[in-house]
């Protein structure tokens, strides 16, 4: 029989693992985009970079706690955004010329892989989320 304490570590360190893979995917994916030139190399992709930064704090430094759950669903949620674009963006894997490139296996299977392991993130955030007391118990002083 497993106890409460095993199973919510196990979750955990589930979800930090997920999580950390998507983060890696996420900066793959990016990479490929300013090397096929969807993505222009600029200035513009710090944006990017901020977020995978974010998402690594609540990750490893708020593991555990609502803020990094939060955290961690947003940012697994933005990673299920991308494979959704490259699906059916104009340029992107189906009607774009990526498919005729040498490094299209490459880019899809991390576009894959992003997708696989940001829904299983978005399913482990939410799930802790939702395990969560709604409401702080807090303690009364008894100094008086």
């Amino acid at each position: 029989m497993i106890s409460y304490g095993v199973s919510h570590m196990k979750q955990s360190a589930m979800l930090t693992t997920a999580s950390l893979l998507t983060i890696l995917f996420m900066t793959l994916h990016l990479t490929g985009d300013i090397l096929f030139q969807m993505s222009p190399a600029g200035l513009g992709n710090l944006f990017a970079v901020f977020v995978f930064v974010v998402q690594l704090y609540g990750t490893l430094v708020l593991g555990g706690r609502r803020a990094g759950y939060i955290v961690i669903f947003v940012g697994s949620v933005l990673g299920l955004v991308i494979p959704v674009v490259h699906m059916k963006g104009t340029r992107g894997i189906i009607s774009g010329d990526i498919g005729n490139s040498g490094q299209a296996f490459l880019f899809v299977w991390t576009i894959l892989a992003l997708g696989i392991t940001s829904t299983f993130s978005v399913i482990l955030s939410a799930r802790a989320l939702w395990s969560l007391p709604w409401r702080r118990s807090r303690r009364r002083s008894t100094a008086a």
